[in-house]
Order: structure tokens, then sequence, then C-alpha cells
């Protein structure tokens, strides 16, 4: 799955310009070796030319797993990648305490165990035959290196193409050193920095795009030759086109950085090329546009533009200020927009950013401002649970992953261990629903070792142990999670008005009954809690989910018509509001509950409407789950093919999610009843021919849009 920072490239994929030389390379090192780590200086291209080796093994593996016929050009490194092509950015990350989290991102596992993130990575990986990409590794070379030997140690097919300034340096390594584009003053090959040049003024000044003149052409040619080839600073340089004619630009890198053949102190001559280039882009960009070049160095990723207006509109700068500064930062190449309206600064060029604003002194108050908008991020997702901007919650929350961590890490090293529990208690919960079960278990606990008791509100404690408990049962802790969910429904009756905590107690301890196979007792709490705080169930989250938890326990004790009646209750709704968390679970019960009465194909109806929730959500235990209940229904209108094809489909989730087959006790045996009734009409050998075909489909929608 090729994901992070894809379209940030100026001028897209379309617009790569040579390196066939080096693609080679990179193709014959891909058949030869395990382990390639590109190295070179930043600016030099290693991210682009690794994304471009990248999509072109991925789009041949692509077309290989097609059909039966090789396309044209397949080679040998193309299919040793039938399992994929997967990338992780490194470079947002401050330090390597999500090294292992990112490189799970990547591979799209939403691990729900209790073991290490980097024992379910390796045996996530284990036989299977994938590339895995990691970029921009210089400033965790120690971590990756330990991380890259654990890896190959474990999976023997696996392949790592690397990017950094500087190799691992371990044994099996083959380092290919990226160097700047040949130019004319360089004579090994074609004048690529001139192509690369020439592309990218056309765009920013199409009045000066070619046909060129020989004084033009020749002063073009001087560009590339001053700023050695280096694509970033070529890029930047034709940024300045808007301004200055190419004549203009030739002559005053003539005056900057003096004649062709002068000594480069100081470095290469390709550094100091880039830090020209660099530092003339600030000195062009206006000083209202370096204040905001210097603020937005604090997003270590990509960000939005209502990220910057919130974080960087300190004075003297205003909220209505920053869009239109970002879109000339845009248009100086300082800032690259994506494909999807986001925007992101390359790290050498952040790096600048984030110097100045050192120099400024303004990264502490940069910090608070960070933590404080994307903790309210949250609140917003909170407040908007129950109706329409639910999905659209989630799908911040997710996306704000990266910026919530460093968020709790700004308050956890600044002594503000209760901000952290604050922000983490809220994130917990849609964190458990996303897969990122390791970091929410990881921050929560230590924000509630290392908050003071007497500087938490209980409310916030309360939440905060609720959210722990819900991530302990996802990972199968299901008796530390009964403890936490015991101690909670204490915490709670010692507090008075809001209904909230003490519902939410009810939820985690009915939740932990049902996995356990006692719905009895998941009945008893949830009605206990129900009838102490009287309301209609969308009053607030924790009441729906306590409602939903009483639904669970009335079809596990067999009482149909009652759950039946109460699950269309809650789906209605659940529709009528635009909400989808409680409405898949909902569909979940009436599935299940539909083939318990015999009613197969009604049963298919809300197994589908569950998928469609779930997709909504991001969440793949869900999808496991309602798979399961597809394939079971399939079974039972006699499409034995159709069910075989579910279950490896299904099968490719829970993989995913690191667990056998899950679900309440109940579950259990209606997936055996209907794997044996599809197995018997189909006979062993169909079956798993089906099966496998299930499989690799699952495989492949776990980096595309579900089509359920």
């Amino acid at each position: 799955m090729l994901g992070h920072g894809d379209g940030y490239e100026a001028g897209g994929s379309d617009s790569f310009v040579g390196r066939t030389r080096e693609l080679a390379l990179i193709e014959r090192a891909l058949r030869e070796d395990r382990l390639i780590t590109l190295t070179g200086s930043g600016g030099v291209g290693k991210t682009r030319l690794a994304r471009r080796a990248a999509d072109l093994a991925a789009d041949l593996a692509a077309e290989l797993a097609a059909g039966p016929a090789e396309p044209a050009g397949a080679t040998a490194a193309v299919g040793r990648f039938p399992d994929g092509v997967h990338w992780a950015d490194l470079s947002p990350l401050p330090d390597e305490r999500l090294l292992v989290a990112t490189v799970a991102d990547a591979l799209d596992l939403a691990d729900h165990t209790a073991r290490t993130p980097g024992a379910a990575v390796r045996q996530w990986i284990g036989e299977r035959r994938l590339l895995l990409v990691l970029d921009c590794c210089e400033h965790l070379v120690t971590a990756v290196r330990d991380l890259v030997r654990e890896l190959l140690d474990a999976a023997p097919h696996l392949v790592l193409l690397l990017t950094s300034r500087q190799p691992l340096g371990l044994a099996d390594e083959r380092v290919l050193d990226v160097g700047p584009l040949p130019h004319a003053a360089d004579p090994s090959g074609p004048e690529e920095a001139l192509a690369l040049f020439t592309r990218r003024a056309a765009a920013a000044a199409p009045g000066q795009a070619p046909p060129w003149t020989e004084a033009r052409l020749a002063a073009a040619r001087s560009v590339c030759a001053r700023l050695e080839g280096v694509p970033l600073a070529l890029e930047l340089a034709a940024a300045q086109l808007t301004d200055h004619t190419i004549e203009e630009l030739a002559a005053r890198l003539a005056r900057r950085i003096g004649p062709l053949s002068a000594p480069a102190p100081g470095g290469p001559p390709r550094h100091r090329a880039l830090r020209t280039a660099i530092g003339w882009s600030h000195e062009w960009c206006a000083p209202r546009e370096r204040l905001l070049w210097l603020r937005l160095s604090v997003f270590g990723g990509a960000f939005d533009l209502a990220a910057a207006r919130a974080v960087c509109s300190a004075a003297p700068l205003t909220e209505a200020d920053v869009p239109p500064l970002l879109d000339a930062l845009v248009a100086k190449s300082v800032v690259r927009r994506g494909a999807d309206g986001s925007y992101r600064m390359l790290d050498t060029i952040r790096e600048y950013g984030a110097m100045w604003c050192d120099e400024a002194g303004e990264r502490g108050a940069l910090r608070e401002a960070h933590a404080g908008y994307f903790t309210e991020l949250v609140r917003a997702a909170e407040r908007d649970w129950l109706g329409p901007a639910q999905r659209t919650g989630y799908r911040h929350v997710e996306a704000a992953h990266g910026d919530l961590c460093a968020a709790l890490d700004h308050h956890l090293a600044t002594a503000a261990p209760e901000r952290a529990l604050d922000l983490v208690a809220r994130a917990g919960f849609y964190w458990a629903c996303c897969g990122h079960l390791h970091a929410a278990r990881g921050y929560l606990e230590r924000a509630l070792a290392a908050a003071r008791p007497e500087k938490v509100a209980p409310r916030v404690r309360a939440r905060a142990l609720w959210a722990l408990g819900v991530t302990l049962l996802l990972q199968g802790e299901q008796e530390q999670a009964h403890r936490i969910a015991v101690g909670c429904e204490a915490l709670a009756a010692s507090l008075d008005g809001d209904p909230g905590p003490a519902l939410d107690a009810a939820y985690l301890l009915g939740l932990s009954h049902l996995l356990a196979g006692r719905p009895l007792a998941a009945r008893i709490v949830s009605d206990n809690a129900l009838e102490a705080h009287p309301g209609t169930p969308f009053d607030s989250g924790p009441r729906i989910r306590c409602h939903l938890v009483r639904v669970f326990a009335l079809t596990g004790t067999g009482l149909f018509t009652d759950a039946r009646a109460e699950a269309e209750l809650l789906r209605a709704g659940c529709e009528e509001r635009g909400e989808h968390w409680t409405r898949a679970y909902a569909d979940y019960q009436l599935a299940l509950i539909c083939l318990f009465e015999g009613h197969p194909v009604e049963s298919a109806v809300h197994a589908r409407a569950m998928l469609e929730s779930k997709r909504e959500l991001g969440d793949s235990f869900g999808t496991a789950l309602g798979l399961d209940l597809l394939a079971a229904a399939r079974a039972a209108t006699g499409d034995g093919a159709g069910a075989a094809r579910a279950y490896g489909t299904g099968h490719a989730y829970w993989q995913a999610v690191g667990h056998p087959q899950r679900g309440t006790p109940e579950l259990a045996s209606v997936r055996a009843e209907f794997e044996r009734t599809a197995r018997g009409e189909l006979g062993d050998r169909a079956y798993e021919e089906a099966f496998r075909e299930g499989l690799r489909h699952g495989h492949a929608l776990r980096t595309r849009p579900h089509p359920y």
C-alpha cells in the first residue's frame, strides 16, 4: 500500500524526470538483495526515486495478480512481491517510539492483541513476499537498524528498500548512492537537470517556457550547473521565475555562488547549492511568509488549512492572513499541496524553518497551540458522536493520529500529564475502533501513572480507565479489563450529576460478561444502569452503548423477539441521525437473530449493511465479524462458493487484527455450523479454492475501498 505523502512530489509521478540508470540499479538490487538503502544528501531526490521504483513494482505486481498472462515488461523483481508494496514515511517521527506502529500502519495491520507491536509485525509478515519501503530513516538510524535486522531474520521473503542520508551499516546492506541530476558541466550523462528545470520553469512561469533563445538556454544551463543538479534546489529556483527571468536568475546565482570552478568550502558542492537555494527562497519570501514558514515547521507530516490557521495565527498573523500566505509558500515551492488538498513541507525545508523557529523562541508556544488544536479536534468528534458527523470525526481522529501522539508527548514532556490524560481519555475509544490499540494502551497507562490524583477530575480519571478497559478487552485481556470495569463502576458510584460514567462502566462491565459467555449477567448490569439513570437511548453515547449491550444480552439469552424489537429501534434511530457505529452493531445483531430464526436472506441484508457502516469507520475488527455473518447467511441460502469466498475474505481481516476468529460465544457455533454446510455442499477441494480466492480478495481490500 503506497500511502503516506503520496501526491506531494512536485508535478506528480507523471512528471518524473530521468534516473534511468538509477532505476535499473534498483530493479537489479530488488532481484538480488533483501536490503537496499538509497543514500544521498537532502534534496537530491531519494524519496522520489524510491517512490518511482516502488510504483513500478506495485503497478506490475497488480497486473500479475489480475490475470494469468504475464504483462509486458514484468520482471523477476516484480514477481517477488505478490503480497504488495508498502510505504512507511518516517519523516514525521520525532523519535523511535512510534517507529514500529508506523510500519504496522503501512502494512495496514490493526493488531488487536496484547503482544508487542514488533512481534505483531514480524508474525504478520511471516512468509509473505512483499516489498516494504522505509522512507527518511536518517534520524532514526539505530532504531531502524534494529528493526530491520529483526524483520529480515523473521521474514525470509521480505525485501526492504530504505532512503536515508546515511546507510545502516549492516553486513548484507546494498547501498546505492543517489547523486544530483547530470547537467552541462557534468559529462556523465544526458542533461536531466536541464529537463527538470525546464519542466518546472514552464509550470511556474508559462511565459518563459521553451522554445528558448540560445542566450536563455545558456542561462538555464548555468543555473543547473551552479545548483549542481540538485533537484530540490532546481525546483526552488524555478519557482522564482514568477518574479525573475532565467537570465536574471543565472546572474544572481553567479554573484551568490561564484565561478563554476570555485572550490566549495564547508562541504560538497551539492550541500552548498541546496543551502543557497533554500536560503535564497527564504530571502525571497516576504517577512510574514517567513514567519508562517517557521511556524509551519511544528507539523511533522501533512496538515490542512484549518490546522494551519488555528496553530499558526498568533500575532502578528491573524487567521485570515494564513490562507494567502500559505498559497504564496506553495507558489514558491516551500510548501507542497497534496492531491487531497492537504499540505506538507519536505524535511529539508521544514528543518530550515525549525531552525528559525528556535531562533525566534516560538517553539514552546507553537507546541502548546498545536496540542490545543488537536485536543479540540477530539472534543468536537466526541460532541458529534451521535450524529451525521460521526464518520467525519472518526476520519479526522484517524488522520490526526501522529499529531495526537505529538500532543500527548508534549504534555508528558512538559510536566502536564493531567492534560495528557484528558486528551487520551477522549481519543482512546476512537483509537480502539481504528486499530491503534497499542498506542491507546501505552499512552493511557503512561498518563494514568504520571497524573497526580489530586489534580485530575474524577470524571476524567473514570473516562481514562474506561477507555483502557475497552482497549484491554479488544486485546483479549479479559480478566484485567473486567477488574478495571468493576473499578469504573465503583468510581462512577461516587460521582453525582452526569450519568455518563455509570453508563460507560455498565457498558464495559456488560461487554466483559458477554465476551466471557455470561449474557444474563450482562443483561442485569445494563438493566440496572438504565433503570438507575432513565432516559431515551439517544440521549448520549454512553446511554446508547449501554442499550446495545442489552440487545446483545437478549440475543445471548435466546430472547430473540425482544432483541429484534430493540435492535430495530436502535437501527432506525441511528439511520435517522446518520450514526454508523451503533447502527453497525444493531445490524450485526439483526443478522445473527435472522440466522437463528431461519431467515438467511434477511440476515445477508443486515450483514451487508453492517459492512458498509464499518467501511465508513475504517473498523477492521467489525468488518471481520460482518464477513463471518455474511458467509454464514450465504451458506444457509445454499451458496456454498459465496460462503467460502466470504470466509476467506474475513480471514484476511482476522489476520490483520492478529486474532483467531473472535466475537461473542454464540457466533462461534454459527461459524462452525455454516462452514461445515458450505464444505458439505462444495467438497473440500472446491471449498479451499473458493476460500483462497476470497483470501486474495481480502488482502486486496485491505488497501482499497470495500465493495460490499
